[in-house]
């Protein structure tokens, strides 16, 4: 059977997948997305749908290892490593570790924020302009405390981040209240972003998915891929597990947490960990939040639209294991519970986990992948895949199509780990 031949044929029908096919088609590229299951059926789908330029502060920050070792005895805590012997893994954590000091922090929030602060811009054109049902809404976003010591050593995080163009205001526990009234009284203040934004993360999916079949982009869902066939230091052709062969002139490998296994097939060591994590859609209480929440001392995530309500987040590496940890879901409640006048809908809707693709330098991997002549990598988003996809397609249609691009590529560049 002849190989398609798109000018680009792009693996993974996620967030990231799409908005690059989007872009490509406006460049005048031809473009086919394989998709192993549904568009959007990965992490894009269950997240809480924040666009957050005030996520700009590295993961690996200053004594987050020693609360990391805190909280190994903690079944339910907002990060978890289970305990196996996985040398991958080691080897990213004692990466990810070397780099929880101040100069690495402070020089991964400017590569953070370049990319955030771009991509929210881009982000509100874009459904702006493409006409994207997607319950975007501005007004920004809130993490609130009920600790006054935990936010009192939170508060000086803040200044980096105005430095970097972050917005950002502390407010006391009354302020916090009428910014959300769902707040209960316990809560004792907040940092409050002006520019966060949020969206229904799957109706922006599906939303993409129109405007590139709209577009004349090929969108083929249920197709696994199993291999490749290389032509020297090309991709001639995907193998799916039907054993159809498809091929592009560019290829680009957009797979999220599934992007390391498939890189290994092609000689690829990538920097990437699968991070699971879990959210609880339900039906909106009476009083649910309108402005996005992050529950800071439970690392829990509340975002609400008028068609549903969402608790998600935590941080678990256990692999690529299938199953639903119930600990973790009733964590989620248990915050809510902690922090909300009314924190839980009458029905709940979905139940949901997946993975995200966690890079120890926690910046994605955007460029040309190392070794091989038309291999692109888009992957590595961590938990920040909907809030980088505008500035991500935006980079990766330059950089196939030898365009200026509007970022310096080097500081997401794949090859940057050589």
């Amino acid at each position: 059977m002849n190989p398609r031949s798109p000018d680009v044929l792009i693996l993974g029908g996620g967030v990231i997948g799409l908005v690059s096919a989007l872009r490509l088609l406006q460049a005048g590229r031809s473009v086919t997305i394989l998709e192993r299951k549904t568009v959007g059926a990965g992490s894009s789908h269950g997240n809480c749908g924040t666009i957050t330029p005030s996520h700009a502060a590295p993961l690996a920050a200053p004594g987050v290892i020693q609360l990391a070792l805190k909280w190994m005895t903690q079944a339910d805590a907002p990060f978890y490593v289970r305990p196996r012997a996985d040398w991958r893994l080691l080897g990213w954590l004692t990466r990810f570790a070397r780099r929880a000091n101040g100069r690495d922090y402070l020089a991964g929030m400017h590569a953070k924020a370049l990319l955030l602060n771009r991509s929210r811009a881009l982000l509100e054109q874009l459904v702006r302009d493409e006409g994207l049902d997607c319950e975007f809404a501005t007004g920004g976003t809130m993490y609130v405390f009920r600790d006054p010591q935990a936010m009192e050593l939170a508060n000086p995080l803040l200044q980096p981040l105005l430095a970097e163009g972050v917005e950002a205001r502390i407010v006391d526990g009354a302020g916090a209240r009428t910014l959300e009234p769902a707040l209960n009284d316990s809560i004792v203040g907040g940092h409050y972003f002006a520019n966060d934004a949020h969206l229904r993360p799957e109706r922006y999916v599906d939303e993409l998915a129109r405007r590139v079949r709209e577009l004349g982009g090929v969108i083929l869902e249920n197709e696994e891929i199993t291999g490749f066939e290389r032509e020297g230091e090309r991709i001639g052709a995907v193998i799916t597990a039907a054993g159809q062969r498809h091929a592009g002139r560019e290829v680009l490998m957009a797979l999220g947490a599934w992007t390391p296994l498939m890189g290994r097939q092609l000689r690829l060591d990538l920097p990437i960990q699968p991070g699971k994590g879990y959210s609880i859609t339900m039906e909106n209480p009476k009083a649910w939040p309108r402005l996005p929440l992050v529950l800071k001392e439970r690392g829990v995530c509340v975002t609400g639209w008028e068609s549903g309500y969402r608790l998600g987040s935590t941080m678990e590496f256990s692999g690529y294991d299938d199953s639903l940890n119930r600990t973790r879901l009733d964590a989620l409640r248990r915050a809510a519970g902690e922090y909300l006048r009314e924190p839980l809908g009458k029905q709940v809707r979905e139940e949901w986990f997946g993975w995200r693709p966690m890079v120890y330098d926690d910046l994605p991997l955007i460029g040309r992948a190392p070794r091989w002549d038309n291999l692109w990598l888009a992957t590595g988003h961590g938990m920040l895949g909907v809030t980088m996809s505008a500035v991500t397609g935006e980079l990766i249609s330059q950089l196939i199509t030898g365009t200026s691009p509007s970022i310096d590529p080097r500081i997401v560049a794949p090859d940057r780990f050589a």
